[in-house]
């Protein structure tokens, strides 16, 4: 599991694993991040379904209820296909943005 922590942000990937391995570790590894906002990068999975990214839901709905943001990065499921309380984006960069703009409504308290 490589973690690359930029500000209050932290980006997680993982190279050469299944899905459910991965999910495991990032149990696992989540009490060191649980002050960051978390970006799980997904590109290294070759494949991926909506069903895959709904195992994130109730990791991404503790985490979100902390008052920190939790997105998804992959280009094969589309975030219409997943419900509204998860956050995925296709890029890193869109990531960086939501969690840019999450941590100015935190601060404007809406």
């Amino acid at each position: 599991m490589i973690f690359d922590k930029e500000g209050t942000t932290t980006t997680i990937l993982q190279e050469k694993t299944s899905l459910p391995i991965f999910l495991q570790n990032l149990n696992k590894e989540y009490p060191k991040l649980i002050h960051d906002n978390i970006i799980v990068n997904l590109f290294s999975f070759e494949s991926l379904s909506a069903d895959d990214i709904l195992e994130f839901l109730q990791l991404s709905n503790q985490h979100r209820n902390s008052g920190k943001s939790f997105v998804l990065v992959t280009d094969k499921v589309s975030y219409e296909e997943v419900p509204d309380n998860i956050c995925l984006v296709p890029t890193l960069q869109e990531a960086k943005d939501i969690i840019e703009m999450e941590e100015i409504e935190r601060d404007l308290g809406l």
